[in-house]
């Protein structure tokens, strides 16, 4: 059987179209374990599993789940760090046809618990150390009825399992915890022992749900996300034809972006399964030393990231006497790129980085720069195949915007979602006839390539992750302390943009930074936390009394500027 290729050129400003496998994401996993049963798959912390290893260990997950009551319309939650669990995890959910919804270990019980119950999560597949924190407290309020623990760990040999233990439960707080036996509490490894009968294997058609991933919008109500076999298949294939040309059961896949993520999801997980990658699974994004030694020991030739992560190996003490030739691409993604970060990592490494950019509800690549052809610093790039974008006037979408002139940015193909989960409203206010309206502001010039300038909402990406201001101003104001807030990003160097907060304070309060700061960090992930508070006497409004967000961002700018 001859290899797969998927990768076309771009040649002559015309972008490639494709002929798109009819496939679901299970078959991805089933043809490289097939063709390349040998091929190491999963590098993790010093132990491997080949494609034929992890394929045995995610039907007999599935048999596990199916016995749980796991099948086709069956929700079921994967809350851990980038661990070879989730990755087994993921597929046998897919084996069986079910909806998968990854969500962050970071988050605190309240979070966990809105997307677990929004979703209606059957089953969740957690970390042990996570289940005092978040779990417990989610699980009975979302009425998960089976929990099923791991550890990070678990699929390590002996001794490294054991010094790892003892390393991790020294950590502040520790990441690993003994969890009770109780009803609806499963072990992982009893449940990979154990397997079990499995349905017979039936391919599930392109519009069939294979993931629900949370976003937000600007009221900080997270949604989810419906993926389908189609949209995921399709974003991969689009990816494989514009990046490089990636050598099937060659490429070493460095996987440090969080698989919760749709960006880590898509561009490291499911990318390197399709083409029977390694991928070299690391748990800590922020840990540059290990992500050099990574680079180096595995000989890793893709590099994803985002810019945060490309800044911090720039600038590592000693960098320039270390060997990262190995690394031949780069995708960057979820946050501007400056200009200077790109130049020093290629002078680096010898790679160039590829920007483009992508939403959670389109899979999540929509554009990106040529690998091979013209190349601009500082833009997204063309939309990838079959992807059509234009620049719309933001109060009347039937006006098209011409090249040069800014306006908000619409989508359509293959990768766009269809809709929210149980939404029809949020569905319907997001799409104008077949085009999603991406809430960003955009210029395309007169090549077709596209530019963001801004966005029509108040997200804020800090480090790659959205921030959206209500929900932390609504924390905010849940402290006796505090009267009103208001939460904008500024602009950051490094993590491409900053929180920070403007707070009044209540009637005789004294509260202060470091105490609302605290207070953040107990009842949102650490990324939402605001870095700086403000006070004022009074928050600026508009005529009819909204809150002028953006009036605020740009006095912070020019501030910070001056």
């Amino acid at each position: 059987m001859e290899p797969r290729v998927w990768h076309r050129h771009y040649d002559e400003g015309v972008p490639p179209c494709l002929d798109y496998e009819d496939t679901d994401l299970y078959a991805l996993l089933e043809r490289s374990a097939r063709l390349y049963p040998e091929k190491i798959a999963i590098r993790f912390l010093g132990t491997s599993l080949c494609y034929g290893e992890l394929l045995e260990d995610v039907e007999a997950l599935a048999g596990g789940l199916s016995k749980l009551g796991v099948g086709s319309e069956t929700a079921v939650a994967v809350h851990l760090p980038n661990l070879p669990q989730a990755v087994i995890a993921f597929f046998a959910v897919q084996r069986l046809g079910g909806r998968v919804v990854m969500t962050n270990p970071l988050y605190t019980a309240s979070e966990v618990e809105h997307q677990w119950t929004d979703a209606g999560c059957h089953v969740a597949v957690v970390a042990d150390y996570l289940f005092e924190r978040s779990v417990k407290p989610a699980r009975k309020a979302a009425g998960v009825e089976h929990v099923i623990v791991t550890s990070i760990p678990e699929r390590l040999p002996w001794p490294l399992r054991w010094a790892a233990r003892w390393k991790l439960s020294r950590q502040v707080p520790p990441l690993v915890a003994r969890v009770p036996s109780g009803e609806g509490v499963h072990r992982f490894s009893e449940m990979l022992k154990e397997g079990g009968n499995l349905p017979v294997r039936e391919p599930f058609g392109p519009e069939h749900p294979a993931l629900l991933q949370y976003t937000g919008g600007t009221t900080g109500v997270s949604k989810g996300a419906v993926l389908t076999h189609g949209n995921l298949t399709a974003n991969i294939q689009q990816l494989h034809a514009w990046l490089l040309e990636m050598e099937e059961g060659k490429e070493v896949v460095l996987t440090v972006l969080p698989l919760f993520h749709v960006f880590g999801l898509t561009c490291c997980m499911l990318s390197s399964v399709a083409m029977a990658s390694t991928m070299v699974l690391m748990p800590d994004p922020r840990n540059t030393k290990a992500i050099i030694e990574g680079v180096m020991k595995e000989g890793v030739t893709i590099f994803n990231a985002v810019p945060t992560m490309f800044h911090a190996v720039t600038e590592y003490p000693g960098v320039e006497d270390l060997d990262l030739s190995s690394i031949k691409g780069c995708f960057s993604g979820s946050a501007p790129l400056p200009e200077e970060t790109s130049r020093r990592f290629s002078d680096l490494t010898g790679a160039t980085i590829i920007e483009g950019f992508g939403l959670t509800e389109t899979s999540p690549v929509t554009h990106c720069n040529p690998y091979q052809g013209l190349k601009k610093i500082g833009s997204i790039g063309l939309p990838v195949s079959d992807t059509d974008a234009r620049v719309v006037d933001v109060d009347d979408e039937s006006k098209v915007k011409p090249p040069g002139e800014e306006g908000e940015l619409l989508i359509r193909g293959p990768q766009v979602t269809a809709e929210y989960w149980n939404r029809p409203k949020e569905t319907a206010d997001s799409f104008s006839e077949d085009w999603f309206k991406t809430g960003d502001l955009a210029v395309m010039d007169d090549e077709g390539y596209f530019r963001i300038v801004g966005r029509k909402k108040d997200m804020i990406v800090a480090g790659g992750y959205n921030v959206y201001p209500d929900e932390v101003d609504n924390i905010l104001v849940s402290h006796e302390g505090v009267f009103e807030a208001c939460t904008i990003g500024i602009p950051d160097a490094h993590r491409g943009e900053t929180v920070k907060s403007f707070v009044v304070r209540a009637p005789g309060s004294a509260v202060t930074e470091r105490e609302i700061v605290t207070f953040c960090r107990e009842h949102l992930a650490p990324y939402k936390a605001p870095k700086s508070v403000e006070f004022l006497d009074s928050l600026p409004r508009s005529s009819v009394m909204k809150v002028l967000r953006r009036e605020l961002r740009e006095l912070e700018i020019a501030k910070t500027t001056a």
